[in-house]
């Protein structure tokens, strides 16, 4: 369904770009992001091809397009793979919390493009959580403790809205060097409701100063031109409809997205749950906790983080052409779907397309890729060789994945699936060719008698990568 919205619509949305008439249009890459997509998973435009050793029967993979934006496919590839990499290489076997920061409007609209500043709110961020955790451990007579954080920079937000905030993974507690070479880890107790509020509260405080030295606090009447409406002043119109959740093309530019559901008047009533605290657009979340021996539920958790905006299943094409989009739970004022123009929702997608080479996992504390104790940090409570627990000293070696995930082995993990078992006698599915030339491609298919209509195939599990 995706892929017809977009290729029966991507020429008329480009058009309505370049129709608003300041001649910028979209920056390249997100035009790229968009063609590219409608190849994607296309056997037309190459595949790997497996034969089972016993029966001779075949199976053809597409390629993926290894894109960042909204392709579910890619996205779900790219899920499987780095959360893999985070639980086995990565997050030792101590507790993890969850801490989730929310942005107010104005500055996830500047974040969406300046990524130096996004890095810069993103490290005021993480250093409050690492210094939290380094002064409860000291008030418990641990001194000179330290933790380490992973996180994911989110773009966007269920309804499609682009909503760039941080999913932070902390190692729930400090490790300290009792003698050289030799960490232990201490866990730290659940932090209170005005603990979290505490640090809300000076992360808040931080990044107004952030702001206010470079210029950028509404008030400043010093403040820079905006960089994003320098680049392409079509993609800023686009960025801040979708922080806002307004259209910004068509006839209904300017109006609030479609929202369906019972939709009650709840007022400015707003919901503090436990460990959760709001201040001036500002939101903090640290209640998900995970037990140091449940690498399953910690795996899930990382799934989560790094999942794709979108997802196939919750898409609905209308009789009407409309596109309606369904959520995974129903917001607390009777939201439960948005209903979009095809215009309208490809804009949507347009402005979650990350910028080229932004780095969207990063890393603070003990886990930074330079810290001292990485090394020893990664593999603490890892099975060693022989099946005994690396508790202390730990081993150095080279941060990074050791190998890369492949597309079998990814299905066998996330679906407990076997890919290249055969489905006919039970066989193996061994690759006999790899065809990336698309001329030879269609050649291929038209001796197979596949079709070789350029539409993409249906909802695909992630990962439609050639094998290695």
């Amino acid at each position: 369904m995706l892929h017809a919205v977009i290729r029966e619509h991507l020429e008329p949305f480009l058009r309505e770009i370049s129709d608003r008439g300041d001649g910028s249009g979209l920056p390249r890459f997100i035009e790229q992001e968009f063609r590219d997509f409608l190849r994607c998973g296309v056997l037309a435009q190459g595949f790997t091809r497996l034969r089972c050793t016993e029966c001779a029967f075949e199976r053809l993979v597409p390629f993926s397009g290894k894109r960042r934006g909204f392709c579910p496919s890619c996205g779900g590839r790219r899920m499987a793979e780095h959360a893999a990499y985070l639980v086995d290489e990565v997050l030792p076997q101590v507790p993890v919390r969850q801490w989730v920061l929310t942005l107010p409007y104005r500055v996830r609209y500047r974040l969406a493009w300046d990524h130096a500043l996004c890095r810069a709110v993103l490290g005021v961020y993480a250093r409050v959580l690492l210094a939290f955790y380094a002064r409860s451990a000291h008030a418990q007579g641990i001194r000179d403790g330290q933790t380490g954080t992973v996180t994911v920079i989110q773009r966007f937000g269920s309804g499609l809205n682009l909503n760039v905030h941080f999913h932070t993974l902390v190692l729930d507690g400090v490790f300290s060097e009792a003698r050289p070479d030799t960490l232990t880890f201490h866990p730290a107790p659940a932090p209170t409701d005005a603990e979290v509020g505490q640090i809300l509260a000076t992360v808040r405080a931080r990044v107004g100063r952030l702001l206010a030295r470079r210029h950028l606090e509404p008030a400043d009447d010093t403040a820079p031109a905006d960089p994003l409406a320098e680049v392409s002043p079509v993609l800023a119109g686009l960025v801040g409809a979708s922080v806002q959740g307004r259209v910004a093309l068509g006839p209904r530019a300017g109006a609030r997205v479609r929202r369906l559901g019972d939709e009650p008047d709840l007022g400015h009533l707003t919901s503090r749950g436990p460990r959760q605290a709001q201040l001036d657009g500002f939101d903090l979340h640290a209640n998900v906790w995970v037990p140091p021996n449940n690498r399953a539920r910690l795996e899930q958790l990382c799934r989560y983080l790094l999942r794709p905006p979108l997802a196939q299943d919750r898409l609905r094409l209308r009789g009407d052409g409309r596109v309606l989009v369904e959520l995974k739970t129903v917001w607390r004022d009777g939201t439960s779907h948005f209903l979009f123009e095809p215009i309208e929702f490809l804009e949507k997608l347009a402005a979650l397309v990350p910028r080229p080479a932004v780095n969207l996992l990063l890393y603070h504390g003990v886990l930074a890729p330079h810290a001292r104790w990485r090394a020893q940090v990664v593999r603490y409570g890892r099975p060693a060789p022989d099946g005994t627990a690396l508790e202390l000293a730990a081993r150095p070696r080279a941060a990074g994945p050791t190998h890369a995930w492949t597309w079998a082995a990814l299905m066998h993990r996330v679906f407990d699936l076997h890919p290249l078992a055969c489905p006919r006698c039970g066989g193996r599915l061994r690759v006999i060719a790899t065809i990336q030339d698309p001329a030879g491609a269609r050649t291929i298919l038209a001796h197979l008698g596949r079709s070789l209509s350029t539409e993409a195939p249906g909802p695909a599990p992630p990962a439609p990568a050639a094998l290695t």
